[in-house]
């Protein structure tokens, strides 16, 4: 007898799945490409400064190293190729303390030293022969009209193939855990933070068990946290540093990251729920005018903000959102003397100077534009990696009349954002106006090439 319809139909998934599956262990995963990478000055600078001594245990320089943000409210971390290690903002809203968010990172920097990126295609290719065998002898099977023993073969198999992916992969997260820890001893930081937050990772794990089903631990990408805290333990309090607390000025700077990112990424009724008006600390208030700020509230928005400036008048975070709030609430020259303060306060940050610099142009006052020009330029030599700094940079070169340099910074954008084909073009307008030889024409010339390599790429592929 023939296959059923059933038979073919869920033979034809199977076989669907199993292709899936294999182009999934075949290759890299690149999680950042789909997700929004969140630029804050103030958690930026938090985030390198507690992250240094880390670092520097790791073997690694502190300036090829970056810790970047994810908008996301999952609580997860991770390391997707080069020297970067990307937090979720959901698990600086989970963590109590600085101290956890540094075992993180700690765990992280030891899958950079590990190679563990690099490595990836080993335990890839070791499942992908399993699921290769399984998927041709199956389909043997089914070709001899035995759907199910064909079926059973081929799920057998990609068991199997996920299994030994998985116990790969959980190895190299053993590997990290103990990286980390040795990091957290020679750097002289607590490794408690690592441990209490493995407790919080274990407490989710016994949620998901009681609300879907009991949790396999042979079939997790990472040992289960109960297992990975009772491994670690014996280390981590056997180090020196272990009953070392965090400065109390960098606890105190984490609940003030901690209260925007709820304020900026949670619903603004949840944020004033976490940040009732009762609670008049400086985290509370920052908390606060930024759920109102989001909800569309500019006047509550601005209350708080001048609480916070009633504070401390010098902290150039506050004066930026000051600055922010009164530029988006349609009042830009009023923001530029808050945003003036902050850059100051901070030597020049980038983020808060390219914000600065569109202030500077929304006020439509000409005088302002050379202002705008000067700090934008300087904005982007020291963060390249900054679309919106490189628009709002040709918007000034542009309205000074200078539309050779508007359209290289418009290509300079372009080739950010990943679209060569307007790369290309603002590159090779830019070179056709620019003197031949000088640094903005060289500079052109690689964004043309290397769009046009691009291109040449996607076209062979």
């Amino acid at each position: 007898m023939g296959q059923s319809v059933f038979s073919r139909f869920r033979a034809a998934f199977m076989l669907r799945a199993l292709i899936a599956l294999i182009a999934a262990l075949s290759i890299t995963a690149q999680p950042v490409a789909a997700q929004s990478i969140l630029r804050d000055a103030e958690t930026e600078a938090f985030l390198k400064e507690i992250s240094a001594p880390l670092v520097v245990a790791a073997g690694l320089q502190p300036g090829n190293v970056d810790i970047i943000l994810i908008g996301d409210k999952s609580i997860n971390a991770f390391v997707a190729g080069g020297q970067a290690v990307y937090i979720h903002s959901g698990l600086i809203e989970t963590a109590d303390n600085a101290n956890e968010v540094q075992g993180v990172i700690a765990h992280e920097l030891g899958h950079i030293t590990g190679g563990h990126i690099i490595r990836f295609g080993e335990g890839a290719r070791g499942a992908t022969g399993i699921t290769l065998l399984s998927l041709l002898l199956g389909a043997a099977a089914m070709a001899a009209g035995s759907a199910d023993a064909g079926m059973g073969v081929i799920m057998a198999g990609q068991q199997a193939a996920l299994g030994k992916f998985l116990a790969f992969n959980r190895v190299q997260e053993a590997s990290a855990d103990a990286a980390g820890v040795s990091f957290l001893e020679k750097a002289g930081i607590s490794g408690k933070g690592m441990l209490s937050f493995f407790l919080k990772l274990k407490q989710e794990e016994y949620r998901y068990a009681s609300t879907y089903a009991a949790v396999d631990p042979f079939m997790q990408t990472h040992p289960m946290s109960g297992e990975r805290e009772s491994t670690l333990s014996a280390d981590v309090l056997r180090s020196p540093a272990y009953g070392k607390k965090t400065d109390p000025a960098i606890e105190e700077r984490f609940k003030r990251i901690k209260a925007k990112l709820i304020g900026y990424m949670d619903d603004p009724t949840s944020a004033l729920r976490k940040y009732p008006e009762r609670d008049q600390s400086a985290p509370a208030h920052y908390a606060r005018a930024y759920a109102w700020h989001r909800g569309a509230y500019p006047d509550k928005a601005a209350e708080e903000v001048a609480k916070l400036v009633a504070i401390s008048p010098e902290d150039p975070y506050f004066r930026e959102l000051q600055g922010q709030i009164l530029l988006e609430s349609g009042k830009p020259r009023e923001a530029l003397a808050p945003l003036r303060m902050a850059v100051k306060g901070t030597r020049g940050s980038p983020l808060i100077s390219s914000l600065l610099g569109h202030a500077l142009l929304a006020t439509d006052d000409p005088e302002n534009l050379t202002e705008a020009r000067d700090v934008l330029k300087v904005a982007v030599s020291r963060d390249r990696d900054n679309p919106f700094a490189w628009f709002t940079l040709g918007m000034a070169y542009s309205r000074l009349g200078d539309e050779p340099r508007a359209q290289l910074a418009t290509a300079e954008r372009y080739a950010l954002l990943g679209n060569t084909r307007l790369a290309m073009a603002s590159a090779e307008a830019a070179m056709s106006r620019i003197p031949r030889g000088t640094p903005d024409y060289i500079r052109a010339e690689d964004i043309a090439l290397s769009a046009r390599a691009e291109a040449s790429d996607k076209k062979r592929r």
